[in-house]
């Protein structure tokens, strides 16, 4: 040890604590005494000793307590505890709250010198751990810090808005992209506040109050200027959410552009097409024609008709995308639903077709275009019978939650798989296991998914391989006072 050590005796008895000055002196160390707490704190306050002698009963209270108090401070503070009498089970409770070492009477100067030096070395170990600790704790603070500003610098940077609400939709995040979408002037404190009293965007706060129970993942957020973005709601364990805005005003413009062409294209090759099926059917009135002459002009008769029919769709969905069919009025969704299966019911007998149909007893009224629900509805159970085998089952449920009235056509049919499915509702896609001999164009659960959208719902498919399929419509119930107006 060196003189510069300093030794804190606090043992409240005035011969042991001669006996002890006595043994720090002969070691080279300096003395401080203290007789209550008061003066341990002083010395404390004004200078960590390297080492603190407690006795068993100072200043009327108990040693062990004492010295648990200072190691809380102090947890590499070596202590010494002076008892008259030590027992087994004192001595593992005396470890236990931290004690370099018990001594007990009878004392020797060479007992307590030999005391002192093993208890030093101990707290020399120990500090030299808590020193390499504190080095890699630092280390592993600073690159934990250096992580979080790379984090910040990408937020601050990315045109994609973030929002971060906790689990009572206050704000604890909302990133520069974000506050630029929705008019936040950069100063403005938002942080802990209710997302409705920030942001009251109708169609974002709807997408809050749907939140996790909302089984459609993408979320269109449009604005009067024609922006729009893509928002997804995601779930973050023991946070609240995520919310992610992309702006995909640019590829609505390319949709549309895309659909003015085609529907361009399409207003423009009808012309052709019926002057075309007008002269085949001129072709036998104008003289004798053999058989296999009648078996070509049937073949181009039933090409023409086809090729028509796929421009009427090409027409149908153009004319929907465009938001032309903005006419809507009260509807009757179970005289939809109705007269859906009555046409429909020929198709079904002939393959023998079992259908059941689940309507609740009260059936609300939807705010819609009937002529663009009952093609929907068309689509759908059309689909349906098509794609069951003969003898298979179809189902039709109608559910009311929540505002919203909920379709559910179900098959036995062969199923889409898995890899089909997220393209399903694309234009022209059809599903690599179609059956043999059943046709089609990939254009009737697109035109389906565009009048769902534009009806404000949303759509999605579940289907399992040889068990069959599930399209779920969700379209929200007229308001009461519309109802009533």
């Amino acid at each position: 040890m060196v003189s510069s050590e300093l030794i804190l005796v606090a043992l409240g008895d005035e011969q042991l604590q001669r006996l002890f000055q006595r043994a720090i002196a002969s070691a080279g160390c300096k003395v401080a005494l203290a007789n209550d707490c008061a003066a341990i704190e002083r010395v404390l306050y004004e200078s960590i000793p390297d080492l603190i002698i407690v006795g068993e009963n100072f200043a009327g209270s108990s040693g062990m307590e004492l010295a648990g108090k200072i190691l809380e401070r102090f947890p590499t503070m070596p202590v010494l505890l002076f008892v008259e009498q030590v027992t087994p089970e004192y001595l593992k409770k005396a470890l236990r709250v931290g004690i370099s070492d018990v001594l007990s009477a009878p004392l020797r100067l060479d007992d307590i010198i030999q005391a002192i030096e093993n208890s030093k070395r101990r707290a020399n170990r120990l500090g030299d751990w808590t020193r390499r600790e504190v080095r890699r704790t630092t280390a592993s603070l600073e690159q934990r810090v250096n992580e979080l500003q790379k984090f910040d610098l990408i937020l601050n940077n990315i045109e994609d808005g973030v929002i971060i609400l906790d689990e009572q939709s206050k704000v604890l995040l909302i990133n520069p992209a974000a506050r630029r979408t929705f008019g936040i002037w950069k100063e403005e404190a938002v942080q802990h506040r209710p997302i409705a009293e920030v942001i009251s965007h109708p169609d974002l706060l709807d997408l809050i109050n749907r939140g996790v129970a909302d089984l459609f993942p993408h979320n269109e957020i449009t604005f009067d200027d024609g922006r729009v973005l893509s928002a997804q709601f995601v779930s973050v364990p023991n946070v609240g959410v995520a919310i992610t805005l992309q702006d995909i005003t640019y590829l609505k413009q390319i949709d549309r552009l895309k659909t003015e062409f085609i529907h361009t294209v399409s207003h423009d090759l009808r012309s052709p097409l019926t002057a075309i099926l007008g002269y085949v059917d001129l072709i036998q009135r104008v003289g004798p024609v053999n058989d296999h002459q009648k078996d070509f002009i049937n073949r181009v008769q039933q090409s023409v008709q086809s090729i028509t029919l796929l421009l009427n769709d090409l027409m149908e969905l153009s004319r929907i995308e465009a938001g032309l069919d903005t006419q809507k009025e009260i509807v009757s969704l179970e005289e939809v639903v109705r007269s859906t299966l009555e046409a429909l019911d020929v198709q079904i007998k002939n393959k023998n077709q079992t259908l059941s149909l689940k309507l609740p007893e009260e059936l609300p009224r939807l705010r819609g275009n009937p002529i663009r629900l009952r093609q929907m509805l068309d689509n759908l159970v059309s689909n349906a019978v098509k794609y069951t085998p003969i003898g298979g089952k179809i189902e039709l449920r109608v559910e009311i939650q929540d505002h919203e009235v909920i379709l559910q056509i179900r098959d036995t049919g062969p199923g889409i798989p898995p890899a089909d499915q997220p393209h399903i509702f694309e234009k022209f896609y059809r599903g690599s296991n179609v059956p043999r001999g059943v046709g089609g164009a990939g254009l009737g659960l697109a035109i389906v998914k565009s009048i769902v959208d534009s009806h404000g719902g949303r759509i999605w498919v579940d289907s399992v391989l040889g068990q069959g399929s599930t399209f779920t419509v969700v379209l929200p119930l007229a308001r009461p006072d519309t109802v009533a107006a």
